[in-house]
């Protein structure tokens, strides 16, 4: 028989949570972005309970001596998995990509019973996702069966589960006679030029209302972003030509609003999300860049959000000193990029019945 839920740690390291500063908008090093944004954000929600994602700790009722291995379900203890977005772009894949998978993934997601990661993976063309609803089933879904669920719940008051989903887009940057430009990137130095990301570009150059990717890219960016990314161009302070690294972060920031919703009609009393978003910068021969966008949270008849915004003629930009070099800042609507409000969402919990 399963105890009821008891939220009230979970709800103070949520407090806690929001309290973290967060820095959004500019443009960092991977590694930057993923442990002091991602990660440290992700501990701080689940901090003090046993931590379980080794299939080998859900063993218990395994009839051969594998079973030695199952954790003990009595001790306050929270079962992650998590999912990533990724555009299939090709450009997308390395250096930013792998460095995901070694600090974020590592720690969070799945591990098989021979040590391998299980990820949510899906690389819809244009990042952000294909659809949220079904990125928040398929990945709650599979996240945990029945009786491990009945188990788990009536072991301790205040276990539970985390939902973890990284959201990515992308945009390449380069140099062209002398200027910074956004929306490309080369395959290597001895390349020509191309779209990064294409799908985007594409579908805000030459729409076609046939194009499948076309139409789900124009309903990302939303009716009025697609009209005015199609026919205007943002610039920073600087006068670089930014619209695509702007559409880019919309597209990322409205697929965390849309997974968000829908992850409310996918968890229980004792599910918890935390979803992100951000746009990686393809540079050719350098490391890629992060651009962190958002982060939200859904817990107990709250989703909470606190992103740039997605409104794209509210978007200016201007280049900063950092690490040596020009790094973009983007901005949004003259707000403070290290405190921006945090938007809350009131929604009717599903409870479990367990």
């Amino acid at each position: 028989m399963s105890i009821p839920f008891d939220s009230s740690s979970a709800q103070k390291r949520l407090e806690t949570f929001w309290q973290l500063a967060a820095s959004f908008g500019m443009e960092r090093n991977a590694y930057h972005n993923y442990l002091n944004e991602i990660v440290s954000d992700r501990y701080a929600l689940i901090n003090g309970l046993q931590l379980l994602r080794d299939e080998l700790q859900f063993a218990a009722a395994s009839k051969t001596d594998i079973n030695v291995c199952g954790a003990d379900l009595s001790l306050p203890s929270v079962v992650t998995t998590l999912a990533y977005t990724n555009c299939g772009d090709r450009i997308h894949q390395g250096e930013a990509t792998k460095r995901y998978r070694d600090v974020v993934a590592s720690r969070f997601a799945t591990l098989s019973e021979i040590g391998e990661l299980k990820l949510e993976a899906f690389f819809p063309a244009g990042g952000g996702t294909d659809n949220g609803a079904t990125l928040a089933h398929v990945t709650v879904a599979h996240q945990i069966d029945e009786s491990l669920r009945r188990r788990l719940y009536a072991g301790n008051p205040e276990s539970m589960v985390l939902v973890a989903i990284d959201l990515k887009t992308h945009v390449g940057r380069l140099r062209e006679d002398g200027q910074r430009v956004y929306g490309k990137t080369r395959e290597s130095p001895w390349r020509e030029p191309r779209a990064a990301c294409g799908a985007i570009a594409d579908a805000l150059s030459h729409y076609h209302p046939h194009n499948l990717i076309h139409r789900r890219i124009r309903d990302d960016l939303g009716e009025k972003n697609f009209q005015f990314l199609s026919t205007q161009k943002i610039y920073t302070e600087e006068g670089v030509d930014i619209t695509l690294a702007v559409a880019s972060a919309i597209v990322a920031i409205r697929g965390i609003r849309n997974t968000s919703m829908a992850l409310t009609q996918e968890m229980d009393e004792r599910g918890l999300a935390h979803l992100t978003a951000s746009t990686t910068v393809n540079r050719p021969s350098r490391d890629d860049l992060v651009i962190y966008l958002a982060r939200a949270t859904v817990f107990q008849g709250k989703v909470h959000i606190q992103s740039l915004g997605s409104k794209a003629e509210l978007y200016g930009g201007k280049l900063v000193d950092y690490a040596g070099e020009r790094r973009l800042q983007l901005t949004y609507d003259n707000h403070d990029i290290n405190n921006l409000p945090i938007e809350e969402i009131s929604y009717q919990i599903h409870a479990s019945g367990l």
